[in-house]
């Protein structure tokens, strides 16, 4: 197995061969390589790693409103929950090779596996640590540091890739074919299962690109990868490992990403530990020391931590004497890291761990333009979320809403609609929230996954109230008990679903008919009670679930005094917290509804409900 020769670097030559550039997923030393790379090979075509119906959303990569990092999600139509991402950041190799072809109008194609069949496999067939037969999956970058006699994997590639410039643009990926054959050769077996059959569908998309364009083709892959597409093997081969995959119907989107998810395993298994330092290194011209430290020290400053200029050119200073005694080419992160601790920290570690959040990682988030395919749910939640100018960020964000307006009125309803949908794109928090109160606080913070959410919500309907409400009709002939229909029609209520309230109403009153436990009727009782009081602070009726509450409570009055008589003390102290709850419920009950009311201090059998009674 031999990967083919590097082509000299100089304008205007071509490989004699595909040129196979393997790289790191989301390494920005491989990024800038396969740029100039590129630029030295002028291919006709250029093929990436990634899953093959995605060529049909190439050219999104380069609209105007598409801002990385982002991530191509492909889900089963049939099953959302069954999904799968290939994130981009704008340092990604990919993500370079893609804008290279489409800046310059050269033909560009996805040659993985396509996500049909990825996602209908066996879970245990994808991108686990191990083989089928349980011993450990080779890990290339930790195999060749550990052969260069470096234990930090991390380091090592920085070393050799990250932190050196190369006048020969091609010279670095035949050094790593060569070093990825040699693994490969000494395997035996060549790799994972999963590997070899996307392998095989690889060589099958390089041979329809040579037959199209000839051999002007670049190929941006994995570099575990080129050894096997220089591989010299049948298409009746390829074809039959191909043979008898199972396959689903699937749809594909570009969808945003954070820097923060780029550290998690997703799509083709790439993680990263340090994405904001990778993007710093690759977007910083000249003096990227000297920058970073910049932007620390501005960071700190915000946070009200006394930087001086005269502490940056020493952390500088610092950050390049250890590199030197470490015996590194430049500083990497850890010098810097320990440079910051020591100058800018004056040792602390807790200043230190802001600027590790906020700019070792990252919450940096992706934008896609609207032209992107989505679900009609997803297309609702953008129409919504523009009208209401919310805007999904990844940083978390306090929300206090003023549900007397309008605009905040429907924010309200669209949070809580979500809420009902599994999609948590915001979370009730402690605040000026309170029973009755036109005051409502919220936490939130955007993530990749709830894109994921959205499509499994589809399911339900092609709006946000649509959906909603069928999910709560659904939710509420399928509870098993009073407490859960409560909770249902207290959230129907604060979501403003008019429409679902006749079922889940049917439903409370059927439970409660049924339930003839004191305990359980008075559990339920104070979310009704809540539930009351907010349809009267967003003016929503409920005149039926007045009717309801009020039966309720005559049921939970009449037959708490047999229900606390003869109670162990345990049994008796929950019993006391349970009035505690039911005593403002009732109080809430009298001011909302007229006519005769409840008495609202039932007395229990034998003189008292206080702790401790004993049978």
């Amino acid at each position: 197995m031999t990967a083919p020769a590097a082509a000299p670097a100089d304008s205007g030559t071509r490989t004699s061969g595909p040129l196979l550039l393997g790289i790191r997923h989301h390494g920005p030393g491989s990024a800038r390589g396969v740029a100039a790379a590129l630029d030295a090979a002028r291919p006709d075509a250029v093929l990436i790693e990634g899953p093959a119906e995605a060529d049909a959303l190439a050219a999104l990569a380069a609209d105007p409103e598409t801002r990385p990092p982002v991530a191509l999600l492909a889900h089963a139509v049939d099953d959302p929950g069954r999904a799968a991402f290939w994130p981009f950041a704008a340092f990604s190799p990919e993500w370079t090779a893609l804008r290279w072809a489409l800046d310059r109008d050269v033909p560009v194609r996805f040659v993985d596996l396509p996500a049909a069949h990825t996602l209908a496999a066996d879970p245990t067939w994808g991108d686990g640590e191990e083989e089928a037969d349980g011993t450990p999956r080779t890990d290339p970058l930790a195999e060749l540091a550990r052969a260069a006699g470096h234990r930090d994997p991390e380091q090592w590639w920085e070393d050799v890739v990250e932190l050196r410039g190369d006048t020969d643009p091609l010279a670095p990926f035949a050094a790593l074919a060569e070093a990825m054959t040699a693994l490969r050769e000494r395997d035996g077996h060549g790799g994972h299962p999963r590997d070899l059959v996307r392998e095989a569908h690889m060589r099958l998309r390089l041979r329809a690109a040579r037959k199209e364009f000839g051999d002007a083709v670049a190929v941006v892959c994995g570099a575990w990868h080129v050894p096997a597409l220089a591989l010299r093997t049948t298409v009746a081969a390829d074809r039959a490992l191909l043979k008898g995959l199972p396959k689903v119907r699937t749809e594909v989107t570009w969808v945003p990403w954070t820097h923060r998810r780029l550290a998690r395993r997703s799509g083709y298994g790439a993680g990263i530990e340090s994405p904001g330092w990778y993007g710093h290194l690759f977007a910083a011209p000249d003096r990227p020391v000297e920058r970073w430290m910049t932007k620390v020290a501005g960071l700190l400053r915000e946070a009200d931590h006394p930087v001086s200029s005269a502490d940056v050119i020493e952390a500088v200073r610092l950050a390049e004497a250890l590199a030197a005694l470490r015996g590194r080419p430049r500083p990497g992160l850890p010098e810097t890291t320990d440079a910051v601790r020591a100058v800018l920290c004056e040792g602390s570690d807790v200043p230190l761990a802001l600027v590790r959040d906020r700019l070792v990682i990252g919450d940096a988030l992706g934008e896609v333009p609207p032209a992107a395919p989505a679900v009609p749910l997803q297309r609702d939640l953008d129409r919504l979320r523009r009208s209401l100018r919310l805007r999904p960020e990844a940083d978390e964000r306090a929300l206090d809403l003023d549900l007397r307006g309008t605009t905040d009125a429907a924010r309200s309803r669209l949070l809580h609609r979500l809420r009902l949908l599994g999609v948590d794109w915001g979370a009730p928090a402690p605040g000026r929230t309170g029973t009755g109160t036109f005051r409502e606080s919220w936490r939130l913070r955007w993530r990749p996954e709830l894109h994921v959410r959205v499509a499994e919500a589809g399911v339900w309907g092609t709006t946000v109230e649509a959906a909603a409400t069928a999910r709560a009709e659904s939710r509420a002939l399928a509870a098993d008990t009073l407490g859960e229909v409560t909770d249902l029609a207290e959230r129907c209520l604060l979501a403003g679903l008019a429409d679902a309230l006749p079922t889940v109403l049917g439903a409370l009153a059927d439970r409660a008919a049924l339930d003839t436990d004191v305990a359980h009727l008075a559990d339920a009782l104070p979310a009704l009670a809540r539930a009351l009081r907010y349809g009267d602070v967003r003016g929503t009726g409920t005149a039926a679930l007045a009717d309801v509450a009020a039966g309720l409570a005559d049921r939970v009055c009449v037959g708490l005094p047999p229900a606390c008589a003869g109670l162990a003390p345990e049994a008796a102290a929950a019993m006391r917290d349970r009035l505690d709850a039911l005593h403002p419920a009732i109080t809430l009950l009298q001011d909302a509804a007229p006519g005769p009311r409840p008495d609202p201090s039932p007395e229990p059998a034998g003189g008292g409900g206080g702790r401790g009674r004993a049978g």
